[in-house]
């Protein structure tokens, strides 16, 4: 029962594939589990910021300029142990990589303190009718060239500070939008976590059931472990039985197509010495009426005697080849070769596949002892499906996840609840970065008026006491322009101050070393979080702070999607590798196959007949044949002239004649020729054509016919041999093999089950994702972007505003109406 228990163990919780030791097993036949199942998570954590991505990427460029210092691990290390301070330099190292930060808060305080006491010197200044305060102009040649360079800075300084406002609304509008937004990603991270608890259940009871597909196949084979065993045993034994029965069937169409040829040959050279002799007269025939045709007194004539004597001197020609008469014949062969025919070879190699081939049903008969021990591996896996399911209700996951989930839903109610709420401060922030950026907007409102209505209504020809209407009130919209940026830039320097120290912070501080993963590494520093831990995580968890259990291993596990077991190394929960013990189910099936004794000597693969035959036909003769001779001959023509030849050229040669008796009767000689050719050549030489395969064939089957004959039956004895005296090592080895496939069944799903909790089972992807949603995306992309572009646009305006102001005095005097006037200074 526990050696049970422990598998249920493996089943559910596995184990490291390293430490598993590898275990021989044959290939057994693969089993397909399926797919684990398992839904798509919808939250795509990942946030693109759009076109505004461009100033967020100008702020982090200003912010490494800034800060281009790397990460302070070991002062946030010490700063998070309460540490901070002990050492001498603490204070020093933090000065200088915030150096950046102060020098920058620096100006900005100055700016705050010195820009209201500077207005209000200037205004008291100008109320004494200094500092520009004077309505009199004293009237110069440059006047023009100053008027004209004063608007042309005072519209630039406009500009930019209007580009400053610009990204200050866009960063202060674009956050407001992702907040509204930020409700639909909320809920998606949600539904993710619900997913992956609701589904981690039906995961698991998917790899309980698969276990009924391993036990099936396994209780398949083993109903037919009889038929089983007596096929790889036949395969076994086959690889010597097989090839020695088809040598000795192949040796015994060896003696059919050798009677076969013999036959051929006998009749072959019967009709060669037969068709050579009436060859011969008729060419003997032919020869003697051309001859007395020739010494016809036609033949004396002078336009035919040389014709005549040249078909004289071919005469000659007429004759045989090939002289078939004096070979020897096949006679006694034959009669051997029929002999050893009379004894059917093919039927007694039959019978010997037909014995072998009932290896099977022999083997059934003769392991009943092996039989014995398949009701107790039924029973074993039979009870192993039943603990299956007792253990896993035992299981607590269904609690754990029930309480996981209660949790999940309540604080989801609770998002949910004050989620109106975090709008509605969102609503208020807008609304203040808004009135931040209308009061910069006014001012260039006042600067705007004041140089359209100053340009518009400067009269060149007027002195400066008869200035129009319109380029008074020009000026003075600069001059307002230049009160309120005294009123109100002091108010938005402290608003770019404190966004500037608390945004460019949390970026250098926290988004960028969570990008690059520093954080996870203060966080992993030994006894960080807990001064008796090493491991905070692995504490929390395993109550083991030794295990090398990590935040960034865990994140970067989660972020592959991989299965909680393996992300959050939960094997050390479960240490089973040391109580498993797999040997012990196949224990006393071995102790039976040990003591297995099987004889197959009825298998009998050919009898002593059989090799008789053999031997006899090795002793046939037909090696003793003189193949040279047949072939010489075979090798030469029928006739020494090709007939057909011949008659054309003799044709050919009549018609060189004049016409009469002499040429008739040569051309009736020339078909004559040819007839001869048609009815006895051609048939002759089809019989040379089968005598030549036939002699051949004869050859090649007599090369060593004694040493073919005496191989078959040494491969015969041998495979016969193995029967006899081998087979029970044989069905012992293929017995232990068959055991292992059946074991490699639940090996198989065991290294299944094992891969599917690694990879598939409880995927912790969402959890990675509500980190990077709460971090990346919420904390960084959201929110630092936002602030820290919206300070950047807003300190980029507030510091153009001293430009700005003196421009607006300086060409507030050109547009204004004076009290009184000078005359050109030469």
């Amino acid at each position: 029962m526990a050696v049970e228990l422990c598998l249920l163990l493996l089943l559910f919780c596995g184990s490291t594939i390293s430490e598993v030791q590898p275990i021989y097993k044959p290939p057994p036949g693969t089993l397909d589990f399926g797919f684990v199942p398992a839904k798509t998570y919808d939250t795509g954590a990942y946030h693109e910021p759009g076109a505004i991505g461009i100033l967020f990427k100008i702020v982090h460029a200003f912010l490494y300029l800034v800060q281009p210092n790397t990460f302070p691990q070991d002062l946030i290390r010490k700063l998070a142990q309460q540490q901070f301070g002990n050492t001498q330099g603490d204070y020093q190292k933090a000065i200088y990589y915030e150096i950046g930060f102060i020098v920058s808060a620096a100006l900005g305080l100055l700016f705050i303190l010195l820009l209201p006491l500077v207005g209000l010197c200037f205004c008291m200044c100008r109320c004494c009718d200094n500092c520009g305060g004077e309505m009199h102009q004293r009237q110069k040649k440059n006047a023009d060239c100053q008027r004209s360079c004063f608007a042309t800075f005072l519209f630039v300084a406009s500009l930019i500070i209007s580009v400053g406002v610009l990204c200050a609304y866009a960063a202060n509008q674009h956050l407001t939008n992702q907040v509204r937004g930020a409700k639909k990603l909320v809920n998606s991270n949600f539904k993710d976590l619900k997913i992956f608890l609701n589904d981690t259940p039906a995961q698991i009871d998917y790899l309980v059931s698969q276990y009924n597909t391993t036990k099936d196949k396994a209780l398949s084979d083993l109903n037919n472990v009889g038929s089983v065993l007596g096929i790889r045993v036949q395969e076994q034994l086959g690889k010597e039985v097989r090839p020695a029965l088809d040598a000795a069937l192949t040796m015994a169409g060896a003696i059919r197509e050798t009677k076969e040829a013999l036959e051929n040959v006998s009749v072959s050279v019967e009709v060669l010495q037969e068709g050579t002799e009436r060859l011969h007269a008729n060419l003997t025939e032919v020869k003697m009426h051309l001859s007395n045709t020739l010494n016809d007194s036609a033949c004396n004539a002078a336009q035919a005697a040389s014709t005549c004597n040249i078909i004289k001197n071919s005469l000659g020609q007429l004759s045989i080849n090939a002289n078939f008469s004096g070979l020897p014949g096949v006679s006694s062969q034959l009669a051997k070769v029929n002999d050893v025919l009379k004894i059917d070879l093919s039927s007694l190699v039959q019978k010997g596949y037909a014995a072998f081939n009932d290896t099977p049903d022999l083997v059934v008969n003769q392991t009943r002892n092996i039989l014995s021990a398949v009701p107790y591996i039924k029973s074993v896996l039979e009870s192993i499906g039943s603990n299956i399911t007792t253990f896993t209700r035992a299981l607590p996951v269904q609690k754990i996840l029930a309480d996981l989930m209660v949790h999940l839903t309540q604080t989801e109610a609770y998002v949910q609840d004050y989620f109106p709420l975090v709008e509605q401060y969102d609503f208020y922030r807008w609304l203040g970065c808004l009135i931040l950026c209308c009061m910069l907007v006014l001012i260039l409102v006042f600067y705007y008026l004041g140089l359209l209505c100053g340009t518009c209504g400067y009269d060149k020809h007027a002195s400066p006491t008869t200035r129009g209407c319109i380029s008074n009130t020009g000026g003075n919209f600069l001059m307002a322009g230049v009160g309120f940026s005294f009123l109100f830039s002091w108010v938005l320097m402290i608003v770019v101050v404190l966004t500037f120290v608390t945004g460019g912070n949390v970026e250098k501080l926290v988004c960028e070393p969570f990008e690059d993963k520093n954080l996870f590494k203060v966080l992993d520093t030994p006894y960080l979080l807990n001064k008796h831990w090493k491991n905070y995580l692995a504490g929390i968890i395993f109550k083991n702070p030794n295990v090398n259990l990590t935040f960034e291993k865990v994140y970067s596990d989660c972020k592959e999607n991989k299965g909680i077991y393996t992300s959050l190394h939960l094997e050390h929960l479960f240490n089973i590798n040391e109580l498993l013990n797999i040997s012990m189910y196949t224990e006393d099936v071995a102790l039976k196959i040990e003591h297995i004794q099987i004889n197959l000597s009825k298998i009998i693969l050919l009898d002593e007949i059989g090799k008789e035959n053999l031997l006899n036909f090795s002793s046939s003769g037909i090696d003793g044949i003189d193949f040279s001779a047949y072939l010489t001959e075979i090798n030469k023509s029928v006739t020494k002239v090709d007939l057909l030849s011949f008659a054309n050229d003799l044709e050919a040669r009549a018609d060189q004649l004049p016409k009469g008796a002499l040429e008739n009767a040569l051309k009736g000689h020339a078909n004559n020729i040819r007839m001869i050719h048609n009815q006895q050549v051609v048939p002759l030489e089809q019989a040379m054509s089968t005598l030549n395969q036939s002699i051949r064939l004869l050859k090649r089957t007599s090369s060593e016919l004694m040493v073919k004959v005496k191989n078959v039956i040494s491969a015969v004895n041998a495979a016969q041999n193995l029967i006899n005296n081998n087979a029970s090592q044989v069905i012992v080895q293929e017995t232990k093999k068959y055991v292992d496939t059946i074991i490699g069944y639940f090996e198989q799903y065991t290294e299944w089950v094992k891969e599917s909790i690694s990879m598939e089972v409880a995927a912790c992807k969402p959890i990675a994702n509500v980190i990077d949603t709460a971090v990346d995306i919420f904390l960084c992309s959201y929110i630092a972007d936002s602030v820290n572009t919206f300070w950047f646009g807003l300190g980029g305006s507030s510091m153009f505003l001293i430009p700005a102001i003196i421009f607006a005095v300086k060409l507030s005097k050109y547009y204004r109406r004076m009290d009184t006037e000078d005359v050109y200074d030469e």
